[in-house]
């Protein structure tokens, strides 16, 4: 049963009961935060994604840090009162209602967008009756490993981060708040129409003043910027509510300041329960973003896409050879490390900051960099000639890498291989680069290009097709299957009618696809360690579920296309959002949460399955030979 402990005590993991599904999300376009049923925020990053974070007993236990509010009679088992949640219309402001045996209460939160210091503002509202509620802040910065020191100034509290970090925490609320140990507490009462205002902010400057006191102007500020975001959405086909939750989501992944888009705002989710598959997302990776990019483009969010180009662009300019992704302020070293004093989610070691995978070669990276950037400089004729060069100069880069073995687009940590979806977005990459020249985009070498489009495309269907399989296969001589091929053939390798396409399409959904619905990116295999470098198993891999629908709809099997989309649908979360993976025989989502590759896969779906006119704006500019 959920609680509210009195005071720093060791106690039960908060994340023993609650599924990873369990939690709504915060945004502001800069950092995030994570609630969970019980009105506790258990993931709170701030001013940034990838800033440390200072409430995060979602990987560990209560010590480590959270803010609940919530009625106070949940500390006693026979008073249990019930909730309900909801995004309040099409925004990120999150409304839990109580309903206790002598009233109702409904608790809105938010962060609050836009420029100023980074806040997060809880507002409590009396609906019916009179509600007694409490509100405890356990700040833990540096991802629960400190205790701080806090400050009393008159009815606002300072919470100390670690030194060296050139910042306060600072708590303003409308009850009073007391300090027990080094805790935040406050009882209070809300009658109908009463309203009780909380604001958490970050603010640089050890010395500056408090934040000015919260009120009702924030909330309605928060309300119009996400309504008026939301508004902007192109589509008027099926399920528009569902897909324009989506885009609110991939919406408070952007990092305002420059542009750049976190694959997801945690760290750590497992992939397997208890297993070791967890890693930090919240970085900006050149191929998710392209991905993201795109989406918000055929859904009417072209700003959003080419400031992130621009972002992409200024960030691989200073890198060398491709890196596949950065910090969203453009940092190029995340260095990986083990925070071993949290336990991780439901005892799922290791928790890891930063990530390894910075420094592979990848080779589908270029592909899909180029082909956003083409369909960008098609797009927008402003910004033509300066996409156009980048293009061009991303397949001059790769004619010195593409036939070189890689990571793949799974980031493998095994062995590098020649993965033939690498080779195909090598191929994409060069195909692109013609088309931008042939269109008069960009300058470049065009015979030399065309030339070495075709001896990609052959050496690909030579060394990369079965022919007793009819299927091309995850990499060169080998007959296991990938579901990225999928997203290969999409990228128009081959026309959708050619059998080749066909059959790998077919086999990927008979050998990589489950009773559930969902396809698997590749076979792992239970106990052993894999060609990824890791053991275990993990589950369905959302994203691939949605490549599925869009190839079924390609080679003509559009009711099978929805079927599959609709199994994304199916398991969403009451407020409409989706984890990395999901495990049928548990019915649990997986991995960080929520995941940009998971709603962008529905929302592609939903563009390949509706009709054109429902997006709104022309289908894509693409190529097939």
């Amino acid at each position: 049963m959920p609680y509210i402990p009195r005071q720093h005590t060791a106690g039960p993991t908060l994340a023993a009961g609650p599924r990873i599904e369990d939690h709504g999300l915060l945004g502001d376009q800069k950092g995030s935060a994570l609630v969970r049923r019980d009105g506790s925020v258990v993931w709170l990053c701030m001013p940034r994604f990838d800033s440390p974070a200072v409430l995060a007993s979602l990987l560990g236990t209560e010590d480590h840090g959270f803010w609940q509010i919530a009625p106070a009679c949940l500390m006693d088992a026979t008073a249990v009162p019930g909730s309900s949640r909801r995004y309040v219309g099409d925004s990120l402001v999150l409304e839990t209602t109580w309903v206790c045996d002598t009233g109702t209460a409904a608790v809105r939160d938010f962060m609050v967008p836009g420029g100023g210091s980074p806040r997060l503002v809880r507002i409590v509202t009396g609906v019916t009756g009179k509600v007694t509620m409490r509100s405890l802040l356990r700040a833990r910065p540096d991802y629960g490993r400190t205790a701080p020191r806090i400050t009393a100034f008159d009815h606002r509290h300072a919470i100390d981060l670690p030194q060296g970090e050139d910042a306060r925490l600072w708590l303003d609320a409308d009850a009073r708040v007391r300090i027990e140990g080094s805790d935040l507490v406050a009882d209070f009462t809300v009658a109908e129409g009463e309203t009780v205002a909380f604001g958490l902010s970050w603010r640089e400057g050890v010395d500056s003043p408090p934040p000015v006191p919260v009120d009702d102007a924030l909330l309605q500020f928060t309300l119009d910027f996400w309504e008026a975001w939301a508004a902007r959405c192109t589509y008027t086909g099926p399920d528009r509510e569902a897909v324009v939750r989506s885009l609110l989501t991939l919406g408070a992944l952007i990092y305002a300041p420059t542009g750049a888009i976190v694959a997801a705002p945690t760290t750590s989710l497992p992939e397997e329960i208890g297993g070791t598959r967890n890693f930090d997302y919240r970085y900006g990776w050149l191929r998710d973003d392209a991905f993201a990019a795109g989406t918000l483009r055929r859904y009417g969010y072209l700003r959003e896409a080419l400031s992130w180009a621009m972002w992409a662009a200024q960030a691989i300019s200073g890198a060398g050879r491709l890196q596949i992704m950065f910090g969203v302020g453009g940092e190029t070293e995340l260095p990986e490390r083990e925070l071993d004093w949290l336990p991780g989610y439901e005892g799922s070691k290791p928790v890891r900051i930063g990530n390894a995978a910075a420094g592979q070669l990848q080779i589908d990276v270029y592909g899909e960099l180029s082909m956003e950037l083409h369909e960008l400089a098609l797009a927008d004729g402003s910004w033509a000639r300066r996409l156009g060069a980048l293009v061009v100069a991303l397949a001059t880069e790769l004619e010195q890498v593409w036939g070189r073995p890689d990571s793949g687009i799974w980031e493998m940590r095994g062995p590098e291989r020649h993965f033939t979806h690498s080779k195909m977005m090598a191929w994409a990459t060069v195909d692109r680069a013609v088309l931008t020249i042939e269109a008069g985009h960009a300058d470049g070498p065009l015979d030399r290009l065309r030339a070495l489009r075709e001896k990609i495309h052959a050496e690909v269907c030579e060394h990369g097709y079965n022919s007793d399989l009819n299927a091309f296969t995850q990499s060169y001589g080998s007959r296991e299957l990938d579901a990225s091929l999928l997203h290969g053939l999409l990228a128009g390798f081959l026309p959708a009618d050619d059998k080749r396409f066909i059959g790998t399409v077919e086999a990927v959904q008979r050998e990589l696809g489950t009773d559930d619905g969902f396809l698997l990116r590749y076979r792992t295999h239970a106990g052993e360690v894999g060609a990824d470098g890791f053991a275990g198993e993990e589950g369905r891999f959302l994203v691939c579920t949605g490549w599925l629908s869009e190839a079924l709809a390609a080679i003509g099997r559009p009711d099978d296309a929805r079927i599959a989309l609709a199994s994304l649908l199916a398991i969403r979360n009451g407020l409409g959002l989706l984890a990395e993976e999901y495990d049928p025989a548990t019915g649990r989502q997986l991995g960080n949460f929520p995941q940009a590759f998971s709603h962008i896969a529905h929302l592609d779906a939903t563009a390949k399955t509706a009709s054109p006119e429902a997006c709104g704006i022309p289908e894509p500019a693409g190529a097939e030979s």
